[in-house]
């Protein structure tokens, strides 16, 4: 990848080029996995964006956004699209995940991204908190959402973590899955209540924590509660089998 260049939260293009804010690039170096969801176990490269429309107390990537305790030109740099697809190409790996932070704040910039992964035979998965409505540019053949709305639980107001145009927008692309951090059977209720009011579906169920110990725990807390459901659980690979480390 080239080297970093001057960040501001718009990004630049003198040079004729889209560009993104970037947080962190992996998965060519040094292999990893999808760690969650319906494609969790497959091998996949990341692409992390900076900047987020929310503030999660429980966050575990806060280094995408909360400037009060990082800093923004050490945490973030601006990527030529040119230069994201080259990197991605440059791997046999075909699934491609883009995340962040919320990579829908950036979205206009993202369309070349997409075209260009795709036009290199790569599959897209975005990770989005589901409160900005995908663009019908992104809405492409090999690109699919992974949406997880944020619940109170979560450290943050369902006022702003809850937009209902955007998961009804979300629920009619027809490519879109529905992923839910929860830590109680209380936030399984919550969850039921919201699938059942926006019609969410495939709901994954994936229990919170940053440990191999407390996601087990945590996993024995809901099983029972997700499988009466009938949603699907996803466990935290990343979590088990890197312990959390940033960039695998």
């Amino acid at each position: 990848m080239t080297a970093s260049e001057p960040i501001t939260d718009e990004p630049t293009a003198d040079d004729g080029e889209s560009r993104l804010i970037i947080a962190e690039c992996f998965g060519v170096e040094v292999p990893t996995f999808q760690g969650e969801g319906p494609s969790c176990g497959h091998p996949a490269l990341f692409i992390r964006l900076s900047r987020c429309n929310l503030t999660c107390a429980k966050c575990e990537t806060k280094y995408t956004w909360d400037w009060s305790r990082f800093d923004p030109r050490k945490e973030s740099a601006q990527r030529s699209v040119a230069d994201l697809v080259a990197w991605a190409a440059s791997s046999p790996v075909e699934l491609v995940v883009i995340t962040g932070g919320e990579p829908l704040i950036q979205q206009a910039r993202l369309v070349p991204l997409v075209r260009g992964l795709t036009a290199a035979g790569k599959r897209i998965e975005f990770e989005t908190n589901g409160t900005i409505a995908p663009a019908p540019e992104l809405l492409a053949d090999g690109v699919r959402f992974n949406v997880s709305p944020k619940l109170a639980s979560f450290g943050v107001k369902e006022t702003k973590s809850i937009v209902p145009a955007a998961l009804e927008s979300f629920v009619s692309s027809g490519q879109a899955a529905f992923k839910f951090v929860a830590s109680t059977v209380a936030d399984l209720d919550r969850i039921a209540e919201l699938t059942d009011t926006y019609r969410l579906a495939p709901v994954w169920v994936m229990p919170e924590g940053t440990t191999p110990e407390v996601i087990t725990a945590t996993t024995r807390v809901l099983a029972d509660a997700v499988a009466a459901q009938h949603w699907h659980f996803t466990t935290r690979l990343h979590v088990l089998a890197f312990a959390d480390a940033r960039g695998r």
